[in-house]
């Protein structure tokens, strides 16, 4: 069986399994397993989109807060429109993107790590806390799909692939903007380095894919710009998309707020299990990212990471969402996936196995017992 064919199997198999679980909990409880699939917080604004279009706008007079549709972009409720609508139509998609982003995960796992690696880190992601989320009517394994081979295209230097692909990772979700500067940073870099090199060999010519490398880097963040500028002209208001976010409660404040709730689960304030559990896994996250970077990755996942790093630790509000912002960041696991690759087989299936249990258990908490977004 082919090594990608076999990481599919993987991966379908882990989360099969909590689908399954998370199914039987909701049956248990005496709620729909397609609803609590297909239906759950988030979802329900992309199914709205999917079937009516935007204009949607709730407001929260005890809380002020005002959340408006234009907070999500579009993509993923045009393709569950194209697929039918409704809580299947999203799942089919998402399902669909979940089995395409594993294989792309494989692909770069193997690129820069080697096949064994690979496969362990396509367990390892199948298998986090969050990856229930890979499983619902969500934007994020859209996301990781379309970032994936965008990183691996860049990595084997297509580069009008890779920006094509980070162009339309830009309109599916905010962090998609994540995979666009991997792309523009990397064109960059590479423009440096040949004509460094150039300068170096005394004028002699060179760099004939230049025009190529330029129109990437320049390319890549249209799709996540294009959508902020046209609710910037829908709103009459240049800065219309970061107003509505921060209408949300969403603003970006450097990571003081992650931090102060941090030090209320340190300081053993009582907190709700989502909140500790959070702490916990951005904690891991940033030890994972220094091991990462001790590692020395290619630019682009390093560049990819950082980005999304930043973005989930410096936001400010929906902190029990942050370890869902950071499932797309999936070179984090790529240290832990190497360790794993050095033991013994018996000690690897052990741990994923361990960790996929530790998951089923808290997406069935996340979606049916917690009583706060996702």
């Amino acid at each position: 069986m082919p090594t990608a064919a076999l990481a599919l199997g993987v991966f379908a198999a882990v989360r099969v399994a909590g689908a399954a679980v998370l199914a039987l909990a909701a049956w248990w409880a005496g709620r729909s397993p397609v609803r609590v699939l297909g239906h759950s917080w988030d979802s329900v604004w992309y199914l709205a989109i999917a079937r009516h279009g935007y204009g949607r706008t709730q407001i929260w007079p005890v809380t002020g807060l005002v959340q408006s549709d234009h907070a999500f972009f579009p993509l993923y409720p045009a393709l569950v429109r194209l697929a039918g609508g409704g809580e299947w139509g999203g799942l089919l998609v998402s399902w669909t993107a979940a089995a395409v982003a594993a294989v792309g995960v494989y692909r770069v796992g193997e690129l820069v790590a080697g096949r064994r690696v690979a496969l362990l880190l396509v367990a390892l992601w199948a298998a986090v806390p969050h990856a229930v989320v890979l499983t619902l009517a969500y934007t994020e394994p859209l996301l990781v799909a379309l970032a994936a081979w965008s990183l691996y295209a860049l990595l084997r230097g297509r580069w009008l692939l890779a920006a094509s692909l980070a162009l339309v990772a830009g309109l599916t979700r905010p962090t998609g903007i994540a995979v666009a500067a991997a792309v523009s940073v990397t064109a960059l870099h590479a423009l440096l380095v040949r004509r460094s090199a150039r300068s170096g060999r005394s004028g002699r010519s060179g760099g004939s894919r230049e025009p190529e490398v330029w129109a990437a880097g320049l390319l890549a963040p249209a799709g996540w710009l294009a959508y902020v500028v046209a609710v910037g002209v829908h709103r009459g208001d240049p800065a219309g998309y970061f107003t509505v976010q921060r209408q949300w409660g969403s603003r970006f404040d450097g990571g003081g707020y992650a931090l102060s709730m941090t030090w209320r689960v340190l300081s053993g304030e009582p907190v709700a299990l989502a909140t500790a559990v959070t702490a916990v896994l951005l904690g891991t996250a940033l030890l994972l990212a220094v091991l990462l970077l001790v590692d020395r990755p290619p630019l682009p996942l390093l560049v990819y990471t950082a980005v999304l790093l930043v973005i989930a630790v410096g936001g400010a509000g929906y902190f029990e969402s942050k370890p869902r912002f950071l499932l797309p960041a999936f070179p984090l696991l790529l240290p832990l996936a190497a360790v794993l690759a050095r033991a013994r087989p018996r000690s690897a299936v052990v741990v994923t196995a361990g960790l996929a249990g530790l998951g089923y258990g808290y997406g069935v908490y996340l979606l049916v017992f917690a009583k706060m977004p996702l």
